[in-house]
C-alpha cells in the first residue's frame, strides 16, 4: 500500500480537489496536508457537528448521527477517512503541532466512526458503554479495543489518548499537555465537545486553550455554588496529568480560565466532582439544544 506523508501531500491535495501552490511557507504547507488527510472528516463535522454558545461564553455541540445515517454520502467518507488514515505515514509527523493535531483528529474521527459503523440490532448506541465494559464486563470497552487503523498499525482509542498524546514519548520529547482532555471527545454528553474545526498545526494550541477555557464556563464542566467548586470527573480520573502540568488543579483552571471564573473559584473551599453523563452526545440528550437555536 502507498504511504501517505506529509510530504507526499501535494498529490493528496490534488486529490481531494486543492490546488498546491509555490512558494508557500512551511507551515502552510503542514496545515494543508493536516486539512488534506482529515478532509471527509471535516465534511462529516461541517454537515451534522452543532455548536451552541451558552451565557458566559461556555459550550456545548452534539452531533446529529441520524442526519448523518439518512445521508447517502456518509458510508463514503468514512471509507475515505479510513482508507486515507491506513496509508498514512506517521514518521512523517515530526513536529509537535503536527503531531498533537493529527492525533487529536484520528482520535475524535475514529470514535464518530465507530458510532455510525456499530449499530447493535441496527440501532444507535445509547452510550459509548453499550459496546462492553461496566454494562457489559464480558466484552472489553470501546476504549481498549484496538480496531483503528494507522499506517498499517491498529490502534486503541486509550492507545492514541493515553499512550501517545498523553504517553511517556510525548514526555520526553516535552510535547505532553493536559489540555487534551478538553480536545477529545468521547461521544457523551458529559465530554468537553467536540469542535467544528479539525486541528491543524497552526491552530491546535489556540484551540486547546480555547476548548479550556470555554468548558470552566460551561456549567457541566465547572461551577461554582456557595463555597463548594463543581468540576468535571476529568480533574479526579486525571489529577496527575493537570498537576504535572501546573502544580495543582487550581493552578491549571488559573492558568486558562476567565478572570470572572478565577475569582469565583477563589472563594470556594470545598471541591466536588460532577456526575458524568455518558449519555450519546447526540441534540435531543442535551437540555441547551432544546432552549434555543444552535449555531
Amino acid at each position: 500500500m502507498h504511504r501517505i506523508s506529509l510530504s507526499t501531500t501535494p498529490l493528496l491535495l490534488l486529490l481531494v480537489g486543492l490546488l498546491w501552490p509555490t512558494g508557500i511557507p512551511a507551515s502552510t504547507a503542514s496545515n494543508d496536508a493536516i486539512s488534506a488527510v482529515y478532509a471527509p472528516y471535516a465534511e462529516l463535522l461541517s454537515d451534522f457537528l452543532v455548536e451552541k454558545d451558552l451565557p458566559d461564553d461556555g459550550l456545548v455541540s452534539a452531533f446529529d448521527y441520524e442526519a448523518a445515517l439518512a445521508d447517502e454520502a456518509t458510508d463514503q467518507r468514512l471509507q475515505r477517512q479510513h482508507e486515507m488514515l491506513a496509508a498514512f505515514d506517521t514518521d512523517t509527523l515530526n513536529s509537535r503541532e503536527k503531531a498533537i493535531a493529527f492525533w487529536l483528529n484520528a482520535y475524535n474521527f475514529f470514535m464518530l466512526a465507530q458510532i455510525l459503523e456499530e449499530r447493535p440490532g441496527g440501532s444507535l448506541i445509547t452510550s459509548v458503554w453499550d459496546y462492553g465494559g461496566r454494562i457489559n464486563p464480558l466484552r472489553s470497552n470501546i476504549f481498549e479495543r484496538e480496531l483503528f487503523d494507522v499506517g498499517g498499525q491498529k490502534y486503541s482509542l486509550d492507545g492514541i489518548e493515553k499512550g501517545i498524546l498523553l504517553g511517556d514519548q510525548y514526555k520526553q520529547r516535552d510535547w505532553f499537555e493536559a489540555r487534551v482532555h478538553f480536545a477529545v471527545n468521547c461521544a457523551s454528553v458529559g465530554c468537553p465537545p467536540l469542535r467544528q474545526q479539525i486541528y491543524t498545526p497552526d491552530n491546535v494550541d489556540h484551540l486547546m486553550s480555547e476548548n479550556t477555557r470555554r468548558a470552566f464556563n460551561t456549567p457541566r464542566q465547572l461551577r461554582v455554588e456557595g463555597n463548594t467548586l463543581y468540576l468535571t470527573r476529568l480533574f479526579d480520573w486525571y489529577e496527575d496529568h493537570f498537576t504535572r502540568e501546573a502544580g495543582s488543579i487550581r493552578e491549571f483552571i488559573q492558568a486558562y480560565a476567565d478572570q470572572t471564573v478565577i475569582e469565583d473559584i477563589q472563594q470556594a473551599d470545598t471541591i466536588r466532582h460532577i456526575t458524568y453523563d455518558w449519555s450519546l452526545n447526540k441534540p435531543a440528550n442535551f437540555d441547551e439544544f432544546s432552549q434555543g437555536a444552535s449555531r
